[in-house]
């Protein structure tokens, strides 16, 4: 199964780096920019493990995913339900790193598998090239967001949890 991550390191707590990676919405919009829309189904109102969502790209493919992990501020997984019918399979997910000095080391990974399956050989590395492109563009931005003051004020909240030893940064809230 192929697979493409990329890491960087952003100038904000996990609990924020975290909380920004998982936005809906227009906040989303601001920094992402593969997602053209996106929503939370079935009603759900915020994500959690066995939440739906559906996405429509730039590329106007649509995907139905459901969160298969949910861990604040450590790690988020999701696996592709529907989508397109290039993919076999498709899945990603974020881990946060605790990198010292209230920044965090993100990695965004996609694994994903092709069919037909015989159309493998050639598709995958083509699959490689086009989705890390693709995640190195959207973590870019998402770090880019990170040192946006705008975004960042729209989290809300304090530096929390800097260094990943549970301790609080900036005072008490």
């Amino acid at each position: 199964m192929p697979r493409v991550e990329s890491t960087v390191v952003v100038p904000l707590d996990r609990d924020r780096a975290f909380a920004l990676s998982q936005t809906y919405g227009e906040l989303r919009y601001r920094w992402d920019p593969f997602v053209v829309e996106q929503r939370l189904l079935d009603g759900a109102t915020a994500a959690a493990k066995g939440v739906r969502t559906w996405t429509r790209s730039r590329h106007r493919l649509q995907m139905v995913s459901q969160y298969v992990a949910f861990r604040p501020p450590e790690h988020v997984g999701m696996r592709m339900i529907d989508g397109p019918w290039f993919f076999g399979s498709f899945s990603g997910g974020w881990n946060f790193a605790a990198a010292g000095d209230g920044r965090t080391r993100a990695t965004w990974r996609y694994n994903f598998t092709i069919k037909p399956p015989w159309l493998a050989p050639v598709a995958d590395r083509l699959g490689v090239w086009v989705l890390g492109r693709d995640i190195r563009r959207r973590l870019a931005a998402f770090a880019r967001a990170c040192a946006d003051p705008e975004i960042v004020a729209a989290l809300g909240g304090e530096p929390v949890d800097a260094d990943g030893d549970g301790s609080r940064r900036g005072g008490s809230r």
